[in-house]
């Protein structure tokens, strides 16, 4: 079976780099599922999960806090506005992010800062999610 090369980078660097038999991403219109030989596609990406399932091993999960999303046919580039990998994830640092954003969101005063606090709240509820999420499974 042919595989797909995938390459996840984020503004604090590279993430990951590797083979995969499936990439899942959840992209702006709802979760995307790429085997090798998909057809070119260009996204947006929302807060949430990218599984990449390796060749006979358990998937890796990374949360990507939004970003862009390109498949070729043999290869997935993910170019995250923030990243983490699983390895990494720190369910009180999440917490921390989630509160401080709904505290900024409670002190808007314009709209552009309404704005701003959403965004960082979505981005902060989908990390802390991811993070609930794996601790529920080890």
């Amino acid at each position: 079976m042919a595989n797909i090369h995938v390459d996840i980078v984020s503004a604090e660097g590279h993430i990951h780099s590797g083979e995969a038999q499936m990439v899942f991403a959840p992209a702006e219109m709802g979760e995307v599922g790429i085997a090798p030989r998909h057809a070119p596609l260009l996204t947006r990406l929302k807060p949430g999960t990218v599984r990449v399932q390796q060749p006979g091993a358990e998937a890796l999960e990374f949360f990507v806090g939004g970003g862009i999303l390109e498949v070729q046919p043999y290869l997935v580039t993910v170019l995250a506005d923030t990243a983490l990998r699983a390895k990494d994830a720190d369910e009180a640092a999440a917490l921390a992010a989630k509160q401080a954003a709904e505290e900024r969101l409670a002190g808007a005063k314009s709209e552009m800062d309404l704005a701003r606090a959403q965004a960082e709240l979505v981005e902060a509820a989908a990390r802390l999610q991811f993070v609930q999420k794996l601790k529920s499974r080890r």
